[in-house]
């Protein structure tokens, strides 16, 4: 199952992807605590780009869910960022900055790219038992 999203750049469209994504597991059966780190690390992906892409007015989600793996890609237009800048180490104590440490925890192969004045790129994916 191969799902592709534009989506406007606020708010309301996290919790919209986090739907999609839930019922396109659901429908697969995939087991519970991958679901639930998928939809951490979408939900984190997503958020980052509300907040952080400026100059971008909507962004992209590409979701391809099989019965053993799920790929997703989350694609914005912003400013971009420096990836080996952010993500790395955060300080447990402070409640911003943990989104691209938990993509990387949670998810596998997860790679993000990010040119300047032209957006950027996180990919993540999962495999299932």
């Amino acid at each position: 199952m191969t799902v592709q999203l534009d989506l406007p750049r606020e708010a309301g469209s996290v919790p919209t992807v986090r739907r999609m994504l839930r019922s396109a597991l659901a429908v697969l059966h995939i087991d519970r605590d991958a679901q639930d780190d998928l939809e951490i690390a979408i939900t984190e992906a997503c958020s980052n780009v509300v907040r952080h892409a400026n100059g971008a007015e909507n962004f992209e989600v590409s979701l391809d869910v099989a019965d053993h793996h799920c790929s997703i890609d989350v694609r914005d237009t912003g400013d971009g960022f420096d990836p080996e800048a952010v993500g790395g180490h955060t300080d447990a104590s402070n409640e911003s900055g943990r989104g691209l440490f938990l993509i990387k925890a949670l998810g596998e192969n997860v790679r993000m790219h990010s040119v300047p004045r032209r957006g950027s790129l996180i990919h993540f994916e999962k495999s299932f038992a």
